[in-house]
């Protein structure tokens, strides 16, 4: 299915010249400049589709352009599919947040915080406290990414290949390698961007008796009609699948993307061994967007409930302890923990101060990005929806999910906030 635009943006209390000048500034400066191969970028308010613009290639080796059913590696967008996948069992009663991890991983009861010493031979001191499901749903688990590369532990992930971009093992011995490794801090202490969500999955599998990627499937894919998700591209996609590229900025225009992972040859295009929950999935605008779509509305989409408001809303309050913000807790190198005013729910960041944060938004917007520099956040005080997709990694190469929340918001002419209606 595509994704017409259903509405004229003045019809939503957006500007079309706005949205034509972010357009321009993505072509001028990232497509025609040699920063990203091709974009997409989706705009929905008010219930409607009022901007879907494409531009680019999918695939510049062999001149295939952006398509409206282009399908794209999300990376970490998958994460909160995966948490509102957890959050379903939450609501049946099935499991509680602050329930100890070790409950489902007893191999976890033990686990030490990192004091000194390179792998095999930590030396380790005990944890303050448990780790709570809690800990892993809000990245205040202790546990941490290999690609950080700024401690001894990172080290360690990469020697156990946890984590990699590249899938490897399976999520039980993802949990076995963890279970042979200290934790960067007690849990609750700091926050880490990790592979907190991967474990949350394997949560997923263990207490709903099913494999999670089927339990994604028939309780939130299929459901949904989102029948371009999926943990690989099946042969009759995969021409559809994206190229991704590796960017380098500081390269001449003709050097600042090198092909990372070929279509016709790419991991993806089979099933994976790891069916990560922290960033396996493939999908497209439209199915994202689909997804979106029952968050804003509350949780439910054309009859289809995933979660109840007030569960959802639980998972968009900030969880950071003590009401803190990602700057103050967080030991990660992700970029959008460095932003003042925000914090991290169950699953996504959570604005709480836009002033604070120095760019456009409202209190309790919720977002988050993958690391092929895709993006979304849903404003439910503007009734606003923003999707972004391109594949170039890192997500940290270039300040675009900056740019295009200023210019979004630029492009509000009437905002609910001021009761313009």
């Amino acid at each position: 299915m595509l994704v017409p635009v259903s509405a004229s943006p003045e019809s939503a209390g957006m500007s079309r010249s706005a949205l034509a000048r972010l357009d321009a500034h993505l072509k001028r400066r990232y497509v025609d400049a040699g920063r990203f191969p091709g974009t997409q970028l989706l705009v929905y308010r008010r219930g409607k589709v009022v901007h879907n613009a494409i531009q680019g290639f999918a695939d510049i080796e062999r001149q295939v352009p952006v398509k409206d059913d282009t399908i794209y590696r999300i990376y970490s967008m998958t994460k909160p599919i995966t948490s509102v996948a957890f959050m379903m069992l939450f609501e049946e009663g099935r499991v509680a947040l602050d329930e100890p991890v070790h409950k489902y991983i007893p191999a976890w009861k033990d686990l030490g915080v990192f004091v000194a010493g390179v792998a095999p031979a930590f030396i380790t001191r005990p944890t303050s406290r448990p780790m709570l499901i809690v800990d892993l749903l809000r990245h205040t688990s202790g546990l941490t990414y290999g690609f950080q590369q700024r401690t001894n532990v990172d080290a360690a992930y990469r020697g156990e290949k946890i984590g990699e971009v590249e899938k490897a093992g399976t999520m039980q011995t993802m949990i076995e390698g963890l279970s042979r490794l200290p934790l960067e801090f007690s849990p609750g202490e700091g926050w880490n961007y990790s592979v907190s969500t991967d474990v949350v999955g394997y949560l997923v599998e263990k207490i709903s008796g099913m494999p999670f990627e089927r339990f994604l499937k028939q309780r939130i894919l299929d459901p949904l009609g989102m029948s371009d998700t999926d943990f690989y591209v099946p042969a009759d996609k995969a021409h559809r699948l994206a190229a991704c590229y590796s960017a380098d900025p500081s390269a001449d225009a003709a050097d600042r993307m090198k092909l990372q992972d070929d279509p016709t040859t790419s991991t993806f295009l089979a099933p994976p061994s790891l069916i990560s929950g922290g960033g396996g999935l493939c999908s497209t605008v439209t199915d994202y967007l689909t997804f979106c779509r029952a968050l804003l509305n509350g949780g439910e989409l054309d009859g289809v409930r995933l979660l109840g408001p007030k569960t959802l809303a639980l998972m968009t309050s900030n969880h950071l302890p003590g009401g803190r913000e990602l700057p103050e807790m967080s030991r990660s190198l992700y970029s959008e923990a460095a932003y003042n005013g925000i914090g991290f729910g169950l699953g996504f960041s959570v604005t709480m101060d836009p002033a604070k944060a120095l760019i456009p938004g409202s209190p309790g917007e919720y977002a988050w990005g993958g690391a092929a520099t895709t993006t979304f956040w849903i404003d439910p005080a503007e009734e606003l929806i923003t999707i972004f997709m391109t594949q170039v990694l890192p997500s940290s190469a270039y300040p675009v999910r900056r740019e295009l929340r200023t210019m979004v918001y630029a492009a509000i002419t009437e905002s609910n906030l001021y009761g313009a209606r």
